[in-house]
């Protein structure tokens, strides 16, 4: 199966500063890491494992520190670039792409809010120079997966912060080489008052509490772990969480999740379109009936990829001014972005499965549609749609839905 897949970010790859015939094509490199992945994917879903290889052809293409700014080391790429490379391994590896795109949204956290502190930016150069894994733990126990809200403290004294939390799941946590948690403030400070922090591999260490045995998304091995962590107190953002939260980490989250979302709907479409020429072919030529449904999940794909061209336009459009993001437009469309494309990736893999009838639904035929289905059936549920349509009320309630259709 061809891994071409047309830019979700309809935009030419740049050159690196200072080299203008090197040409920046974080396409061609994500297809070369979506050949390998594509390879394994199957072996992931079933063992649910840790897509090794596809990460080792990642650090290989350079892609971990994309987001890094060029003065560090890295390639100062754009959202839009991230976009793309999540939507290619999509395709390829569910799991693959939905790590990537996690990484991404922690380093964005770090790149855009280190408010240029020492400590962080230099941790910024070694994860381009050494292409660092992030992992993430926004998520306790007892806090029903409500990341603005955070039980245990950072406590700070002698210029050391220390943290012990009950983290519910740590994706990847076995494997990263850092991880990027959000803690309540201090002992005292209410639930809500959050800072970010960065802890390296040697700073921590992981208990598992909890298995990862589930229908996909197998590979990201969400882990819960009791986490016992300690560094230097430079490790901890200066910029409120808060801030982060909506400035970057919701932005940036919808945004990768939805092209990786739109990965895996590209893929099940690109499997059905076989199906659906073989099928011609040994009649004939003539179109079998499920042709229909065919073009129906290619409608449903085609909505879907503009749906997150649209996303990340407004965030594009937004980002360019100070607060710009924070407004309320901003955030509801963002937001909506989120639950648009997990509805959409979801209806497009069923009919693309419905395309393919039996020969989809078998798990010993080529044309296998169950690990795209169970991958992307945990879309509408990473971060609940329910819980964010819940939130976005009140947002819905305050601001008129615009007439024009221009951007």
């Amino acid at each position: 199966m061809s891994l071409n897949v047309s830019p979700l970010s309809a935009r030419a790859p740049r050159s690196r500063v200072g080299e203008a015939s090197d040409s920046r094509d974080f396409i061609a490199r994500a297809e070369r890491v979506a050949a390998i992945a594509e390879q394994h994917a199957d072996a992931v879903d079933r063992d649910a494992r840790f897509p090794a290889e596809a990460f080792a052809a990642i650090r290989e293409q350079k892609l971990l520190g994309m987001l890094v700014p060029a003065d560090l080391g890295g390639d100062g790429a754009r959202a839009a670039d991230v976009v793309d490379v999540c939507a290619i391994l999509g395709r390829a590896c569910a799991s693959t792409a939905m790590i990537f795109a996690m990484h991404q949204v922690k380093l964005a956290c770090l790149t855009r809010h280190a408010r240029g502190a020492p400590w962080q930016l230099a941790f910024l150069g070694e994860v381009a120079k050494r292409q660092l894994l992030l992992a993430s733990s926004t998520t306790e126990g007892g806090n029903g997966a409500d990341i603005r809200s955070s039980e245990a403290p950072v406590r700070v004294a002698g210029g050391r912060v220390s943290l012990q939390r009950d983290a519910s799941c740590i994706s990847y946590g076995r494997e990263a080489d850092a991880l990027v948690t959000t803690a309540r403030r201090s002992d005292g400070a209410a639930k809500s008052d959050q800072v970010l922090v960065v802890f390296r591999r040697e700073d921590y260490t992981l208990e598992p509490t909890q298995t990862w045995d589930t229908l996909g998304m197998r590979g990201t091995c969400s882990v819960g772990f009791i986490l016992r962590a300690e560094g230097v107190a430079e490790q901890v953002l200066a910029e409120p969480y808060e801030r982060i939260h909506s400035q970057t980490m919701v932005p940036y989250a919808h945004m990768f999740w939805s092209a990786a979302w739109c990965g895996i709907a590209s893929g099940a479409v690109a499997r059905a379109r076989a199906f659906v020429r073989q099928a011609a072919r040994a009649a004939g030529g003539r179109m079998p009936p499920a042709a229909a449904q065919l073009t129906r999940a290619r409608l449903s794909l085609e909505t879907l990829r503009a749906a997150v061209q649209a996303g990340v336009a407004n965030f594009e459009r937004h980002a360019a001014d100070p607060g710009g993001l924070a407004t309320t437009e901003a955030q509801l469309a963002l937001t909506m972005l989120k639950v648009e494309a997990s509805e959409l990736a979801t209806a497009t893999v069923l009919t693309a499965m419905r395309a393919c009838g039996l020969a989809g639904y078998r798990n010993d035929s080529p044309f296998a549609m169950g690990r795209f289905l169970r991958d992307i059936l945990s879309s509408p549920i990473m971060i609940n749609n329910d819980r964010i349509l819940a939130s976005a009320d009140p947002a819905v309630l305050m601001s008129e839905a615009p007439t024009a259709l221009s951007l």
